[in-house]
């Protein structure tokens, strides 16, 4: 038996049940994996609350970790007995053991710890999609990017500038602007106080900007869509504030572009999963990213944890401590 936080219906977080579970022997092709840190993000609420549905009743929610391989299943070649391993985007992360399948697993390197790579894996990969990939971000580009004092923000941000991008952030409360401004933001905006388009219009000289990145949805994406310069590129990968109006993407002029990106589209095979999560790891390496877990939580504690990240009192990252 082992403990894990248990989610008996969807609902607020006093949903939550902490108790114990079977983990059976890993089958084929499976790892256990004894877990030392395990992340938090958004779409945890969003699977809580029932907005997204979760495979099975109860749910075990959480969807990366870190950890220590403890038994392999037949004919797993990927990791071995001992190894410290890292994941994301596996459902079922808020226990102190469970099985996952070996081919969406990640060695670590010595550099990255454990509590690091549980911080990391999602939000830092996503990062990745974002300025690498979604757009490939240079020198004398300038983006917009909403919920810049994020789990994702701080990283995007920094490995935005990192690239040589003029990072313009907006935030949703006084206390984030200096986090936002210490991690990558030329100019930071608080939205709740300010009419973050006048000023992105303001600092740009009206010439908008090349890329936009939002995870905050119906509250800043309709309003940040005229920001675009042509040929920007708006990528909407959340919905903190809930959903974007299907309508307003016939609103896109034609010379502009969206994307509505997804971790697990980026990195559907193990050949991008492994050089999706090599590049973070060598960004950090190379210091051009600083990871910042500024909340820890015991597992058993979640739903104290999904209070804050709903209630926007966190910044960073945030790790559940089995």
């Amino acid at each position: 038996m082992t403990k894990a936080v248990l989610l008996p219906e969807p609902g607020p977080p006093e949903s939550f049940t902490w108790g114990d579970i079977d983990v059976p022997d890993p089958g084929p092709g499976e790892v256990q994996i004894r877990q030392s840190a395990v992340g938090l993000n958004f779409i945890d609420i969003h699977f809580r609350s029932g907005l997204y549905s979760v495979p099975q009743l109860p749910a075990i929610l959480g969807r990366e970790g870190a950890g220590t391989v403890e038994a392999i299943g037949e004919g797993v070649s990927e990791v071995a007995v001992g190894q410290r391993v890292a994941y994301a985007g596996l459902h079922g992360a808020y226990t102190e053991l469970r099985n996952a399948p070996a081919d969406r697993l990640v060695p670590l390197p010595d550099h990255i710890s454990d509590d690091i790579a549980a911080a990391i894996m999602q939000k830092g990969m996503t990062a990745q999609v974002l300025v690498r990939r979604v757009c490939d971000l240079g020198p004398g580009d300038t983006i917009l990017y909403h919920a810049a004092a994020g789990g994702v923000g701080l990283i995007a941000c920094e490995w935005a500038k990192h690239l040589g991008a003029t990072v313009i952030g907006t935030v949703g409360s006084a206390h984030k602007v200096p986090i936002a401004a210490a991690h990558g933001c030329a100019a930071v905006i608080n939205y709740e106080t300010e009419d973050f388009a006048e000023r992105v219009k303001d600092i740009t000289d009206g010439k908008g900007v090349q890329a936009l990145y939002d995870s905050v949805g119906a509250k800043t994406f309709e309003k940040s869509l005229p920001l675009l310069a042509p040929q920007g590129t708006a990528a909407l990968y959340g919905q903190a504030s809930g959903p974007v109006p299907p309508d307003v993407f016939t609103r896109l002029p034609p010379d502009r572009f969206f994307i509505r990106p997804t971790l697990g589209g980026f990195t559907s095979t193990r050949d991008d999963l492994l050089k999706t999560a090599r590049e973070l790891f060598d960004v950090i390496e190379r210091g051009g990213v600083q990871v910042q877990i500024n909340q820890t939580y015991a597992l058993k504690d979640a739903a104290q944890a999904h209070r804050d990240l709903e209630a926007r009192r966190t910044t960073g990252s945030t790790i559940l401590v089995p």
